[in-house]
């Protein structure tokens, strides 16, 4: 069997996306239990250098629905935006990339596998094919986000643990 390019991307990133509003509302309940702020959650960090909590979970929507939009135009950069500083928001941001994920049907992705995509910062332009550019940029960094923003909570004392991130794994039938 041959593994479409919709089969290595979008089903991945469902499966993590789906935890990742999952550690928000962890988080949500963190702040109520404990009486902190959502403001203050959101902009913890891991290191000062190091984006915070929000940013990482944004983050991850970037290098997902956003990946998959970027390449059906041909082009795609960072979102420069302010993440936000609510647990509603960051919800509602969640919910949006996944509806728009499952939108994805595998013939509009699998039919532009080869064409070329870019990844734009400012006068940098990354050129890319469309697989290449899921599979090795995107792929890498939407783990890595979700990774970071799962250890943020851990280190902030929000009690999760690794089956809170793993999400549903694909079990043969």
């Amino acid at each position: 069997m041959t593994l479409s390019l919709y089969q290595a991307t979008v089903p991945s990133f469902l499966q993590i996306l789906g935890p990742i509003t999952g550690l928000v509302e962890k988080a949500r309940e963190h702040c109520m239990a404990q009486g902190g702020s959502e403001a203050d959650l959101c902009d913890s960090r891991l290191a000062p250098d190091m984006w915070p909590f929000a940013k990482q979970v944004m983050a991850t929507i970037q290098h997902s629905a956003g990946a998959i939009a970027g390449v059906k135009k041909g082009e795609t950069g960072p979102d420069l935006t302010p993440p936000p500083t609510s647990f509603d928001a960051l919800s509602a941001e969640l919910a949006d990339a996944i509806a728009a994920l499952k939108a994805v049907t595998p013939e509009e992705l699998n039919v532009i596998a080869g064409n070329d995509t870019a990844f734009v910062f400012g006068e940098r332009r990354m050129p890319f094919t469309v697989e290449d550019y899921l599979l090795s940029f995107a792929l890498p960094n939407f783990y890595f986000h979700a990774s970071m923003a799962y250890a943020v909570l851990r280190n902030q004392g929000v009690a999760i643990g690794k089956m809170d991130w793993l999400g549903p794994i694909r079990l043969k039938v």
